[in-house]
């Protein structure tokens, strides 16, 4: 019953910026952490940022000091903004919850993905 939806992406040039948004809902019993991952053509699906329940974050060092993720816990959803992109930056960007929910044989904590949403930088 856990469903991402995210909205945001699209065409910027390089030093632009964007701002991503991803709303968790369903039956959650708690969301643990939140975060961002991305996958350009060709790529592996990396980490771009994460962000706990506590709001303690952690960035990949190639968007240290231009990304910030944030979140609001009342509406369960997460942020990205992300300046000064650069054209390395492209990729389908994915938002991941880290979410608990009651099963019948108790507690079960899974990942959840969202759709993906395309992130294009020109040069």
């Amino acid at each position: 019953q856990v469903r991402l939806v995210e909205s945001g992406g699209g065409l910027v040039q390089a030093g632009g910026s964007l701002r991503l948004s991803c709303a968790a809902s369903g039956s959650i019993l708690s969301i643990n952490a939140m975060g961002w991952y991305r996958q350009a053509p060709g790529k592996q699906r990396e980490l771009v940022a994460t962000i706990t329940s506590g709001s303690s974050t952690n960035y990949a060092d190639s968007v240290k000091g231009r990304f910030t993720i944030s979140r609001d816990n009342a509406k369960n959803t997460v942020y990205l903004q992300m300046n000064s992109l650069k054209p390395e930056d492209t990729a389908v960007y994915y938002c991941n919850a880290r979410i608990t929910t009651a099963q019948t044989g108790g507690f079960m904590r899974n990942d959840y993905w969202g759709q993906g949403t395309q992130v294009t930088v020109s040069s």
